[in-house]
C-alpha cells in the first residue's frame, strides 16, 4: 500500500477523531481540518507526538486550500439534535458551501472523495428496513430540517460532482453509532442512558420506548467506511448494524452494564423522531464484504470506562 496523504475534515469530533486514527494505522499521512464548534482536541491530544498528523483550525464552509492532497474525508457537521439545534444555520451552511469547497479541492487534486452523510435522509421511514434506493420521508422545515437537509443537499452535490467533474466521489450513509468519544450530553440515546445510569438518575426514555434504533460500535463502522474510500462505488452505502432494538431495550442493556438501579421515566416524543430505525446492509456486505462484529452489549462493555471517566470530570 502506498502512503497517501489525507485530508479529514471534522477530525476533531467523535467519528473524525477514530477515523484519522485508523488512517494514520493504515501508514498514512493526515491533515485533520476542525473549527472546533462541536469538535473537541482532547479527540486528538495522543497525536500530538505524531509527525504524520497536523491540525488546521478552519470552518470549511469558508473557502481554503491547504495544498495537495490524495484523498480528502468529509466528516465536518454538527451531528446531534443537541448541536444542530443550537447551530442550524452553520450546520446548513457545512453541508452546502462546506461540501462544495471540498469537492472544489477533490476536483483541483484529482482526489478521491468520500462524504459522510446519514440514515436521517431517511427521515421518519416507511420503507423498513432502509434500502439505499428509499427516497426518504423528510419534513422539509421541522426541527431536524437543518440536518437532514444539509446532508440531503451533500448528497445531490457529491453526485454532480461527479457525474459533471469526474471526481471520484463515495458516500456513507451512517446509522446510529457509539463508542469513547462520542459526547457525554449531546443528546443522543446511548450518551444518554450511560451518563445517566452511572450518575444513578432516571433513564429518560421518549414516547413509549417502542420506537427503534440500530446501534453501530464505532470500530466497525469506521472500518466499513474505510473498505467504501478503497472501492469503486460512487453511490450511497448504508453502514451500520442491521440489529434493531427498542429503546426500552437498549436501556435494559445499559443497565445491565453499568450495574445501575436507576429507574425509567417517559417524556413526550420529540417533532419527527423517526419511529424506526435499521439499516438493510446488503450492498455493504456484496460490495465491501463488510457486517459488523460488536454486539451493542460488548460494545457498551467497551464504551463504560470513557464515560465513567466522563461522569468522574462533570462531578469534579
Amino acid at each position: 500500500m502506498t502512503p497517501k496523504n489525507i485530508l479529514v475534515t471534522g477530525a476533531a469530533g467523535f467519528l473524525g477523531s477514530h477515523l484519522t486514527d485508523a488512517l494514520l494505522a493504515k501508514g498514512h499521512s493526515v491533515l485533520g481540518v476542525d473549527n472546533l464548534a462541536t469538535g473537541n482536541m482532547a479527540n486528538l491530544a495522543h497525536l500530538s507526538g505524531e509527525s504524520r498528523f497536523s491540525f488546521l483550525n478552519h470552518d470549511i464552509s469558508t473557502p481554503f486550500d491547504p495544498g495537495p492532497a490524495d484523498f480528502i474525508f468529509n466528516f465536518a457537521s454538527p451531528a446531534s439534535p443537541v448541536d444542530y439545534a443550537k447551530l442550524g444555520p452553520e450546520t446548513l451552511l457545512v453541508g452546502s458551501a462546506g461540501t462544495i469547497n471540498t469537492l472544489n479541492l477533490a476536483r483541483k487534486y484529482k482526489a478521491g472523495y468520500l462524504h459522510a452523510s446519514t440514515s436521517e435522509c431517511y427521515g421518519d421511514p416507511e420503507v423498513h428496513p432502509q434500502v439505499e434506493t428509499y427516497w426518504g420521508r423528510v419534513n422539509p422545515i421541522g426541527p431536524r430540517s437543518v440536518y437532514d437537509e444539509a446532508k440531503r443537499f451533500s448528497e445531490a452535490a457529491v453526485t454532480a460532482w461527479h457525474r459533471y467533474y469526474g471526481v471520484d466521489t463515495h458516500m456513507v450513509r451512517i446509522f446510529n453509532t457509539y463508542g469513547p468519544r462520542l459526547q457525554a450530553n449531546d443528546g443522543r440515546v446511548i450518551s444518554n442512558f450511560m451518563i445517566q445510569a452511572l450518575m444513578g438518575k432516571p433513564l429518560t426514555v421518549y414516547g413509549d420506548g417502542l420506537q427503534t434504533r440500530s446501534f453501530c460500535y464505532v470500530s466497525d463502522l469506521i472500518d466499513g467506511i474505510v473498505r467504501l474510500s478503497e472501492s469503486s462505488e460512487h453511490t450511497p452505502v448504508n453502514i451500520g448494524n442491521p440489529t434493531e432494538f427498542t429503546m426500552l431495550e437498549c436501556a435494559s442493556e445499559v443497565l445491565h452494564v453499568t450495574g445501575s438501579k436507576s429507574e425509567i421515566v417517559y417524556e413526550p416524543l420529540p417533532q419527527d423522531d423517526p419511529t424506526r430505525r435499521r439499516p438493510d446492509i446488503t450492498k455493504a456486505r456484496n460490495l465491501l464484504k463488510w457486517e459488523p462484529k460488536i454486539s451493542l452489549r460488548e460494545g457498551l462493555e467497551k464504551s463504560l470506562a470513557y464515560f465513567q471517566d466522563c461522569v468522574g470530570a462533570q462531578s469534579t
